[in-house]
């Protein structure tokens, strides 16, 4: 951490990204708990604590923001079973490959993924095209979207949404 910033400081850009948050702490006082979750963390978790139970507590914060439903990044609104983005109130018109890319790139935030994975699982296991097809629609999703979708080389690309 660095000198004089807390979780606290911290709180409002990674609100601002979409990013839930469950702070992990010593202080145990009722004011930084209040703080913490009225501020906009998911969870406020004192220490000592229990491995399981913090695994447990990212899954349903996880369940809440990534699965089904509704998933947010920045000012983007994936309705999962709906199959329909907003960037704001705007509708994009996504092709279905571009949604399903999409959506794992929104389930796979930060993670940098081979371009064998990505064909595999959006385009799935009998794709016999070129590889480039992922760039061109890697492409299209960045204009349509305006997420950073990072190339990584000679691996894939990666969704970056931390700070």
């Amino acid at each position: 951490m660095l000198p004089g910033i807390d979780g606290f400081h911290l709180m409002e850009p990674l609100k601002a990204h979409g990013i839930p948050v469950i702070y992990l702490t010593a202080k145990n006082d009722l004011e930084s708990k209040l703080t913490g979750l009225t501020t906009g963390a998911e969870d406020y978790i004192v220490k000592p604590f229990e491995v399981m139970e913090l695994l447990v507590r990212m899954e349903k914060v996880l369940a809440r923001h990534c699965s089904g439903g509704i998933i947010t990044i920045r000012d983007l609104t994936i309705h999962v079973d709906e199959r329909v983005v907003f960037k704001g109130d705007q509708p994009i018109l996504l092709k279905p490959l571009e949604f399903d890319l999409l959506l794992f790139f929104a389930r796979n935030q930060n993670i940098a993924l081979s371009r064998e994975k990505i064909l595999a699982e959006v385009w799935g296991m009998n794709f016999y095209g070129e590889s480039r097809t992922i760039d061109i629609h890697v492409s299209q999703l960045r204009k349509k979207t305006g997420l950073p979708i990072i190339s990584v080389p000679r691996v894939g690309y990666r969704l970056e949404t931390t700070l």
